[in-house]
């Protein structure tokens, strides 16, 4: 027993030498694995980082894209501007150098705290945007103290220049800064924080095409950090230029024509869905983005109750008023209803043991005359005999209730009520009586000024519609083509069969709309085929809001309206919207003007002087003579065969004769030589 006991005791501490051993070469595995990591693995690694110690690169940045109307006439433009950066040097502390640096950049140092935080996990070097657009005399600052503040370097590049007073502010869009929650979309992950993108608008939807590719430029710096020597340059390349479909004339007419007045004008040609004009008001500064906006003037305009960034023309949806009786006239005669209507209309209709009120006694009213009288008698009978599922299926394929595939960000889809949707929407059934008040454009549909526009603009082209765009497809490469497309949706391009006699009874009534008792008789044009609709849509109830004009603006009813010239496959169709403006004939005279401004340029760029001039006389010039002279026999003198030459202007009219009491207007006689006298031809010498 005492044998084995010391037996084990000996055993004992062959034991642990061997678990020493084997720990010792574990250690050197590790140490020598290490060694080789560093010294063959990461070598290039770590040879990369001692040529960053040295070698420091100044980012040049790409100007974006230019940005052009229809005609190349210039829209957008950038300027030159310079920014200043904080390098942080390995090694080099600029703390210190803080205070010294918020005084010569007129901040504070608590304002360059915010930014180091801001970008706390970027690496360390890449250079920070510290403030942009600086003065001349902060540049001087930088380049004063240079040796000592080698953190500071500036950067050349180019600042967007937008058209003054918010000028198409809404289409073009602006840029900002690239946010933290936009650099965690996939969609922006070749960006890095200080970037600038596009935030709304086109800026936004073609970002990639403006932006371009930034370049660098290397420079050799010593243990301070001081600017040595210069290595290289990567050039950037500038972002491509983009030309809208916008018509800057049809754009500044509709500018003008909404003027300071809430809502939204939006001008489509129906032919290829080219946005022609688009105005939302209220509008916005876009250049108050090129450089950093302030807290405080990115605050009003996100609280104000106006909602200045809404782009009201696709962005803004509100029941349709009477514009939708065109969709309802359309969805009757279709499904042969409409043609045999006729109501007897005293104020109003009994339906489903309710009263619905009409604004006016039209007395007989049938399909010809309901679109220009606007009744909506004839209309409440018409959708409770269509009912609304019929009604929603016309109104879903000409567009409402659907995005239009319009290229610009968020487009809102509008609302076209059903069974289907009630019951999904609101988990309720839908009543026969809730029909009734869509027939007029009231109730739960709601549409935006883009779609309306399309909409009514398809219809007078025989059922045609086309997805609105403001950039030309074919001038974009095919890949962005269908990228664009897939980014957004929409019902795109469509068609809807209208049988022939039909179309022209619905245009027919539109343009009886402008015509002698229509309700925008008012807002004829002449000699121009100006159709159209309008609509009052309700934001309270009847009575208050359509038959009384409210002491408060936000009771007054939106008032619409939709135009279009000629009345059949026009050329141009304007749809009006005028938040809280009453009554919807208000509307008609501002997409007069517009309408008004597009056929008076297309005349003179057809050199059409006679249908331009219309009535009005036509001012032409003339050269004529005097009858020659005759003797007392009656014979003509040949010693003055051509007789007196005379100058002169005429006023005439288009039918080429002159104007009532018009008379040549004389001008100083030339000197016309006397001719000699011409003897007349031999018989067997004439031709």
């Amino acid at each position: 027993m005492d044998l084995e006991v010391v037996q084990k005791e000996e055993k004992l501490p062959a034991i642990k030498l061997t678990i020493f051993q084997y720990v010792i070469v574990g250690v050197m595995l590790v140490l020598i694995f290490g060694l080789w990591r560093l010294q063959v693995v990461g070598a290039e690694n770590y040879r990369a980082l001692a040529e960053a110690n040295r070698i420091r690169k100044v980012p040049i940045l790409a100007p974006r894209g230019q940005i052009f109307d229809r005609e190349g006439r210039l829209l957008v433009d950038n300027y030159p501007s310079v920014s200043c950066f904080l390098v942080r040097e390995q090694g080099h502390d600029f703390e210190p150098d803080l205070p010294l640096i918020a005084r010569g950049l007129h901040m504070t140092v608590d304002q360059i705290h915010a930014i180091l935080r801001k970008y706390r996990a970027a690496p360390k070097y890449q250079p920070l945007p510290l403030k942009q657009d600086i003065t001349p005399d902060e540049q001087e600052f930088i380049e004063a103290h240079r040796d000592e503040m080698p953190e500071l370097e500036t950067v050349d590049e180019q600042r967007r220049l937008y058209p003054k007073d918010g000028f198409a502010a809404h289409l073009i869009g602006y840029v900002g800064e690239v946010s933290e929650e936009m650099l965690n979309d996939p969609r922006y992950a070749y960006y890095e924080p200080g970037d600038v993108v596009g935030k709304s608008g086109v800026e936004a939807s073609y970002d990639a095409i403006l932006r371009g590719t930034d370049g660098s430029r290397d420079v050799l710096v010593d243990s301070h950090g001081r600017e040595v020597g210069k290595l290289g340059t990567e050039r950037s390349k500038p972002g491509q230029s983009l030309r809208l479909t916008i018509d800057l004339d049809i754009q500044r007419a509709a500018e003008n024509a909404l003027g300071d007045r809430q809502g939204a004008i939006v001008a489509l040609d129906p032919h290829t869905g080219e946005v022609l004009a688009m105005v939302s008001r209220p509008t916005f500064d876009p250049n108050a983005f090129a450089v950093k906006i302030g807290r405080d003037e990115w605050n009003k305009l996100i609280t104000d109750p106006n909602h200045p960034l809404l782009n009201k023309a696709i962005q803004a949806q509100s029941p349709p008023g009477s514009t939708f009786k065109i969709i309802m006239s359309v969805a009757g005669l279709q499904e042969g209803v409409a043609q045999n209507l006729k109501v007897n209309c005293q104020g109003g209709a009994e339906l489903y043991g309710h009263f619905y009120a009409c604004d006016r006694h039209h007395g007989a009213v049938d399909i010809h005359n309901a679109i220009p009288l606007s009744c909506d008698t004839y209309y409440y009978n018409l959708a409770a005999r269509l009912g609304i599922d019929t009604i929603a299926k016309y109104a879903h394929g000409l567009g409402i209730g659907m995005k239009t595939g319009i290229d610009l960000p968020d487009e809102i889809t509008g609302v076209m009520p059903s069974t289907e949707w009630k019951m999904k929407t609101f988990h309720e059934k839908w009543y026969a009586g809730e029909a009734v008040s869509v027939g007029i454009g009231q109730g739960a549909v709601a549409a935006t000024p883009i779609q309306l526009a399309r909409a009514l603009g398809g219809i007078a082209s025989g059922g045609v519609l086309k997805r609105p765009h403001v950039v030309f497809p074919d001038e974009l490469p095919a890949e962005f083509r269908t990228a664009m497309r897939d980014s957004f949706p929409g019902s795109g391009d469509k068609t809807m069969q209208i049988d022939p006699a039909n179309w022209e009874t619905i245009t027919d009534g539109m343009a009886a709309v402008t015509g002698p008792g229509g309700t925008a008789f008012a807002d004829h044009l002449e000699n121009i085929d100006f159709a159209g609709k309008t609509g009052t849509a309700q934001v309270v109830n009847h009575s208050f809001g359509a038959l009384k004009v409210s002491s408060n603006v936000n009771e007054r009813a939106n008032a619409w309206f939709v135009g279009m010239a000629p009345r059949r496959n026009p050329d141009i169709v304007v749809a009006v919207f005028w938040q809280h403006g009453g009554w919807g004939n208000v509307s008609a005279p501002l997409a007069a003007k517009v309408i008004e401004a597009f056929v008076d340029k297309q005349r003179r760029l057809n050199h059409n002087l006679v249908a331009e001039a219309a009535e009005k006389p036509v001012e032409v010039g003339a050269v004529w003579a005097d009858p020659a002279k005759k003797d007392a026999a009656g014979a003509e003198d040949a010693t003055d065969a051509v007789g007196t030459v005379h100058t002169g202007h005429f006023a005439l009219k288009p039918s080429g004769n002159a104007a009532a009491g018009d008379q040549p207007v004389q001008h100083p006689k030339p000197a016309v030589p006397k001719p000699a006298p011409v003897t007349p031809a031999k018989p067997e010498e004439q031709q």
